[in-house]
């Protein structure tokens, strides 16, 4: 075969995966221009064979790296045995899960769903009941607070509560029982609470907003007040929590236990859907078996890689590395002083660059990325999310610091010349 055949051949095996997702897939998602095939640590590889380092690790739900060989062999040895059964009946997996779960986040009970999204409706249930149940609130007056620039999934329950006007758009009516506060601000928060009120929902940082870090202390001051108003706090810990931010929890940063938590994304070891609500007795309490249920949630492969996941987590040096190497990446991106980033923040591994508007969207700088060997996506339009695997290297950041300053190089030198 020629080499001009063999570059064809290439160009067909790229361009028909794509051309089939877009004849018969909804048009819900615009991806990047790249046919991924194969993952290894922080590593991705495509349908040509090139290698690119994952800056995004699926939202965090590859934080132990692409084709763990732990989960990989929990996964498969498990799938060999049992893999679903639902939860009409009992297994020998959910279990240790369950209870290695409460002892880690310092929760009583657990409730496992699947994706981070059906936490987060588990949580608005309990959170509902327990204000009828056990608060006293008249039936169907509850409220529940919820952090303006929120990201929890796109349900029609979840989207009522979004500050996103496209999550919204096309999608009403909306659930009614939700009222918006500034993020970051107890006061604006305490202001809010009425005598039905139920819950505040907030992220410890908010990641879709563009990895948002709230002021010090203010889960700290969140905490406080919910105590003393005595409504629920549920913290949203999808995308932050098992050692994103560099602590099991991001809430363990200011000593803050919620009284419910929503987990997902890492707790499936970037292999399955596995995700949970976790909370104190009480709240955990209303539910009654017909209450809340999922074909699929709590399934013993689940449950094994997310008890294995877990274990890795608990005894691996992943919390370690969060807060290291995101230090680095932070000084690292410091050190690139490009006038089109506008901001740098983040905690741990969890870091947006924030680029000027003026200069270039955050999505052409991703596509800029994508020629340098990195694979990344931005989040609000403006920010370039920097949230890899947990196992990345120092020299691995360097590489994907350094393809930052060239694909805004590059992007600089295609602008037009002025006049």
């Amino acid at each position: 075969m020629t080499t001009a055949a063999r570059a064809e051949a290439l160009a067909r095996k790229t361009r028909t995966p794509i051309e089939l997702e877009r004849r018969h897939g909804a048009r819900n998602y615009d991806p990047l221009k790249v046919v991924l095939e194969r993952g290894e640590d922080v590593w991705l590889f495509d349908t040509a064979g090139r290698r690119y380092l994952d800056m995004m690790s699926a939202y965090s739900a590859v934080s132990f790296g692409h084709a763990n060989p732990t989960l990989v062999h929990t996964l498969t040895e498990q799938a060999k045995t049992l893999a679903v059964t639902s939860r009409a009946f009992h297994t020998a997996r959910l279990g240790p899960f369950l209870e290695r779960l409460c002892r880690m986040t310092g929760m009583d009970r657990a409730l496992p769903m699947n994706t981070g999204a059906e936490a987060v409706e588990t949580a608005i249930k309990a959170a509902r009941k327990w204000a009828y149940k056990v608060k006293g609130v008249p039936a169907g007056q509850a409220e529940i607070l919820v952090a303006a620039g929120n990201f929890a999934g796109r349900t029609t329950t979840i989207i009522s509560f979004s500050s996103e006007p496209q999550y919204r758009d096309g999608f009403g009516p909306f659930t009614p029982g939700f009222r918006s506060v500034p993020f970051g601000d107890p006061a604006a928060l305490e202001a809010a609470i009425g005598p039905n009120t139920a819950a505040f929902i907030v992220e410890p940082v908010q990641g879709e907003a563009g990895i948002i870090v709230p002021p010090v202390d203010y889960l700290r001051a969140v905490r406080e007040i919910c105590t003393r108003r005595n409504i629920l706090m549920i913290a949203d810990e999808v995308q932050t929590g098992l050692g994103r931010t560099g602590r099991v929890l991001a809430c363990d940063h200011e000593g803050v236990r919620p009284d419910g938590l929503t987990l997902g994304k890492a707790l499936g070891g970037g292999l399955l859907a596995v995700s949970a609500f976790c909370a104190r007795e009480d709240v955990m309490a209303v539910f009654a078996p017909g209450d809340h249920g999922s074909t699929f949630g709590g399934n013993p492969l689940g449950a094994a890689v997310g008890e294995a996941a877990l274990t890795l987590l608990e005894n691996g040096p992943y919390c370690e590395t969060a807060r290291a190497q995101g230090d680095y990446l932070l000084a690292r991106l410091a050190r690139l002083d490009h006038p089109a980033i506008i901001d740098i923040r983040g905690k741990g591994l969890l870091v947006g660059v924030e680029i000027d508007p003026a200069f270039a969207g955050a999505r052409q700088v991703c596509d800029a990325l994508v020629d340098e060997g990195v694979l990344t996506k931005d989040t609000h339009g403006t920010v370039v999310r920097m949230a890899p695997p947990l196992t990345i290297k120092p020299e691995q950041i360097d590489q994907a610091v350094s393809a930052l300053g060239r694909a805004l190089a590059s992007i600089e030198a295609a602008e037009p010349v002025a006049a």
